[in-house]
Order: C-alpha cells, then structure tokens, then sequence
C-alpha cells in the first residue's frame, strides 16, 4: 500500500484496554444480548458466498459469539484474542467443537503462518496503529487460498478511545490490491467481501447463470 490511511499518526489500543474490559463485564460490548449484534451476525454469514470452508482464521474472537456461528461452516477454524478472558469464555461457547482451536494471541504479532479459505476481521482493525493497519491489510493477500475470502464488518460510529473510525478502516480495505465481491453498509456498520482476484459468483458458480 501507498496511500496514508489518516491524516497524522494514530496510536493503537493497548492490550490493557481489553484487560479492563474483561475484568468489569463477560460480556462488556454486549455481543451475546443485543439485537443489533444478532442482527450484524446474521448479515455477516448471510454475506459469505460458499457455505463451508476448510480453514478459517478470526482474530479478535472475543467469548466467541461469532464463532460458533463460524465453527458450523468451517473444517477447521483457528480464533485468537488477546485476552486471556475472553479466550477462557470462548473455549466454554466453543467446547465441543473439535474443529475449533481458540488462544491468546495478538492480530498483529502472532498472525499464524500458512493460507486461509476465510479471514473474519469483525470489529477488530480500528484498533490498531497506523503502521499496524498497514502492514496487516498489505499482508491480507498472502494469508489467502486463490478462492479465498476477507470479511471485514466494523461499527461505523466514532468512539472516542478509537484510533479510527470503522469507515477510515473500509476506505483502506478499499485501496489494497483485494477485490471487493460484497459490500453491505446502514448507518451502524459496514461491511464488505474481498477476495484475490474477481471471481464466479454464487449464481454463476451454480449454473443459474452462464460464467
């Protein structure tokens, strides 16, 4: 990537911000009680083109609210947080699920090597420092399958401890070397599908459509 992503440099949360998170609530953005975030996780799977996948990384996890969805569409799903807590909850939601490794692990430091069929980057990159957003949307491109998929979704409105907004975010999705297959935006997230390079789509794939 070239292009700056914001005006200025923009430092990242520190680990102990989600330490304290966890230590005042299990559930402390409400992810296991609110309709907006049922109606959110609804949408991001509805947004998936394929309905399973073999290898799927979500970092951020948080108590896996998400990730049981995934764990559902997946062979094999790899969650990491970096709270200890929250990985503790996620196990719990997860057990059961012999596909499903989950540990403390942070988004930029320990990204695990190899290809993904799917990457979810739910409510987790407005987090991160200038240089740590572009170095890991540079690297989205490697950690992929040919077939392969990014599903970005972030909370649009600004929050004061944020580094960005979850729109800055999109806007340097955008500008990576991914191809955008989905978007999806109202006035509290948005969401997108990036993959490699164009492909098929879910009809062609089908044959409802010729290619």
């Amino acid at each position: 990537m070239t292009d700056d992503i914001t005006e200025g440099d923009r430092n990242g949360l520190p680990d102990s911000y989600f330490h304290e998170m966890y230590q005042d609530s299990d559930d402390p953005w409400g992810f296991s009680s609110r309709w907006y975030e049922q109606r959110k996780y609804a949408l991001t799977l509805a947004a998936l083109s394929s309905p399973r996948y073999g290898t799927v990384f979500e970092p951020g996890c948080s108590i896996g609210v998400l990730s049981a969805e995934l764990a559902r569409r997946a062979d094999r799903l790899l969650c990491t947080d970096v709270s200890p807590r929250a990985v503790e909850l996620a196990r719990r939601r997860l057990d059961g699920h012999a596909s499903v490794e989950v540990r403390v692990g942070d988004i930029v430091s320990d990204w695990p090597p190899g290809r993904f069929d799917l990457i979810v980057l739910s409510e987790v990159l407005y987090y991160l420092d200038d240089t740590d957003l572009d170095d890991l949307i540079a690297r989205l491109p490697d950690a992929l399958t040919p077939t392969g998929e990014v599903l970005a979704v972030h909370w649009r409105w600004p929050v004061e401890e944020y580094p960005r907004t979850g729109d800055e975010v999109h806007d340097a999705l955008r500008r990576s070397s991914l191809t955008t297959s989905a978007e999806y935006e109202d006035a509290d997230f948005r969401l997108c599908v990036m993959t490699p390079s164009p492909g098929a789509s879910v009809a062609q794939r089908e044959g409802i459509v010729g290619v």
